[in-house]
């Protein structure tokens, strides 16, 4: 019995280890992907934006791997410079959700009302239709990049600032913040020193996290026309302008465009989820 157990315990070790090497593995590789997203589409020329009637409405081939449109122009470079182009709105978009989040949680740190007021903010934001909400922000504040990205970082921070409020509540009754107390620190000296690093792992996962949804929502509300305009080369608007054409036989028109970006927002998916074993222990051990 005990060399079994000699043998077992061993191995359940190394079982836990490469799980979260593989996590590790997995999040490299993800982000070797989107980085090499991100520098094709700063290194693809705009010369197949240009519209050439004499190529219009070709199916894809190696010329053109993703087809052209109706006016001539190349689908894959669309495509790309629309996929960078999501990329840096849900990086602005989440980066900003993310503070935001990160300063109404650390409220609960101050005073009660103040958490209170943030909870009952919380719950109203998490109550109300989040696409509904967007597209009343987006139009409100007149469309466009700017509009898209203050809506999109008004709407994503409820979720994340009550993980936070949950890992502080946590953390406020531990006995070294006690301690801290004792020994008349401030409750800005704790919240910099003792509170803000166990933060920093769920920051940035949640961060990652809210990515996808950001490109996604961005991609939904410029579909509806409440979004970019109509001359950025954005997924949400190449796909509103295929459904025109789906009825004349060019399905790649939105073929291509909507699987890379579910491509991408699988990527961002997968790494947060893969960063979230590897700074968890507990998330590391299991399956």
């Amino acid at each position: 019995m005990t060399e079994l157990i000699s043998k077992y315990l061993p191995l359940k070790r190394s079982e836990k280890y490469n799980r979260r090497k593989r996590a590790l593995a997995t999040s490299i590789i993800g982000a070797l992907i989107l980085l090499a997203l991100v520098i094709s589409g700063f290194f693809i020329g705009t010369d197949g934006l240009v519209v050439n009637f004499e190529a219009a409405n070709n199916a894809p081939s190696l010329q053109h791997p993703f087809g052209t449109d109706w006016l001539g122009r190349d689908m894959f470079v669309r495509t790309v410079k629309g996929l960078t182009l999501s990329f840096w709105v849900g990086l602005l978009a989440a980066f900003i959700s993310a503070l935001i989040a990160l300063l109404l949680s650390l409220l609960l740190v101050l005073n009660k009302t103040l958490d209170s007021l943030v909870t009952g903010l919380i719950d109203l934001f998490l109550a109300l239709p989040h696409i509904v909400t967007l597209i009343l922000i987006s139009f409100m504040l007149g469309g466009g990049l700017k509009g898209v990205v203050i809506a999109l970082a008004l709407t994503h921070w409820p979720r994340l600032a009550r993980l936070l409020r949950a890992e502080i509540m946590q953390i406020k009754n531990t006995e070294y913040i006690t301690v801290s107390r004792n020994m008349g620190k401030s409750w800005y000296w704790i919240a910099r020193h003792h509170i803000l690093p166990h933060l920093i792992p769920q920051l940035i996962i949640g961060f990652i996290l809210t990515f996808p949804h950001a490109i996604l929502h961005e991609a939904s509300i410029t579909f509806l026309g409440f979004g970019l305009s109509s001359d950025k080369p954005a997924i949400g608007v190449i796909l509103s302008e295929a459904m025109g054409y789906l009825s004349s036989g060019m399905w790649w028109l939105a073929l291509f465009p909507g699987l890379m970006l579910l491509l991408m927002v699988a990527v961002f998916d997968s790494l947060g989820r893969n960063l979230r074993k590897v700074f968890d222990p507990f998330k590391g051990q299991k399956g």
